[in-house]
């Protein structure tokens, strides 16, 4: 029997995603609701009610309640926005955290969806952290660049507002000075860090694609740089060699290109690229590159409805691959 699968939120961002990567899929049902009736709170519960798995891409507070509907009617249930992505009782939807991730996600009736940039902040550190190679005490600077999709509708109409003419600007801005980011504990738990990273997030002047820096200084290490960059290489080889959606390459530093480390080399895909790039005076430097609505919001949550519906955790995604 075909399983079907309702969006709560199919007009945001990630919603809109998540339908493209599902098209044209066989092996499911997609519930759609019609616009004038995808706001109204009956027919979404009904939705949910009436489906064997609900992806939320909603507010926080909206998808408290909606998880709540889910949980009354046994519906299977992934939580695309922040909510629950430290709580208990719900499971960490990142399969390539491993397999016993993956057997979590197979079992879970409750998914949390990780965020864009953890995902690539916990698949640099956790492998280099479980190896001893960063102390999990280690002060750890993570610089990420998106791409203004990631901050939701509001951030995407500030953006392309033609009044603000922002679209224009030839750099970065930084955001969320002011506060502890919402994405730190995420981060932490799934790192392995003890102590908070800084996180410096910025917007760049286009829509999607991100890029994660990780700088490493040779004061955290025991080795010499060329021996640690090499030691980290293997880890994260020997980690992701079996990943279909994870790329790890070394970089020296003299081979580095203008193009490279494009944010947006990724977008449109499931795929995440890491590169190590060492440095003469014993530093390294970690760069996940990512689809911020992609590998870092509707491709991994499409993973996780795969396996939850026991099937192939790659259908719809064999571009990719």
């Amino acid at each position: 029997m075909t399983a079907k699968v309702y969006i709560d939120g199919q007009a945001g961002t990630t919603g809109l995603v998540i339908y493209d990567f599902l098209d044209d899929r066989d092996d499911i049902e997609v519930l759609r609701l019609p616009d004038a009736e995808r706001k109204n709170e009956s027919t979404r519960q009904n939705a949910i009610s009436q489906s064997d798995l609900t992806i939320l891409c909603l507010p926080d507070d909206a998808a408290e309640q909606a998880t709540q509907w889910a949980v009354a009617s046994n519906t299977k249930l992934i939580d695309a926005s922040s909510a629950h992505r430290v709580s208990e009782g719900w499971t960490y939807g990142l399969p390539e955290l491993g397999n016993e991730t993956r057997e979590e996600i197979r079992n879970s009736s409750l998914v949390s969806n990780p965020g864009c940039y953890p995902t690539g902040v916990i698949l640099m550190l956790r492998p280099l952290i479980a190896e001893g190679i960063i102390a999990a005490e280690s002060p750890i600077i993570v610089h990420a660049l998106s791409g203004y999709s990631g901050g939701g509708r509001q951030l995407i109409e500030r953006w392309e507002d033609p009044d603000l003419d922002l679209l224009s600007l030839p750099f970065s801005t930084p955001y969320a000075l002011d506060r502890v980011h919402k994405h730190i504990p995420e981060m932490m738990k799934y790192s392995g860090l003890r102590n908070e990273p800084q996180f410096l997030p910025r917007v760049g002047p286009f829509l999607q694609g991100m890029r994660v820096e990780i700088p490493l200084h040779a004061s955290l290490f025991n080795g010499s740089g060329n021996d640690v960059a090499e030691q980290i290489s293997n880890v994260l080889f020997d980690r992701y060699q079996s990943e279909s959606f994870v790329g790890v390459t070394s970089v020296s530093p003299d081979n580095l290109d203008e193009f490279q480390l494009n944010p947006c080399i990724r977008n449109g895909t499931n795929r995440i690229e890491i590169f190590i790039y060492n440095h003469p005076s014993g530093h390294v430097l970690l760069v996940a590159i990512l689809d911020n609505l992609g590998k870092g919001a509707g491709g991994t949550a499409v993973q996780s409805m795969n396996l939850m519906l026991g099937l192939d955790e790659s259908a719809g995604f064999f571009n990719d691959l």
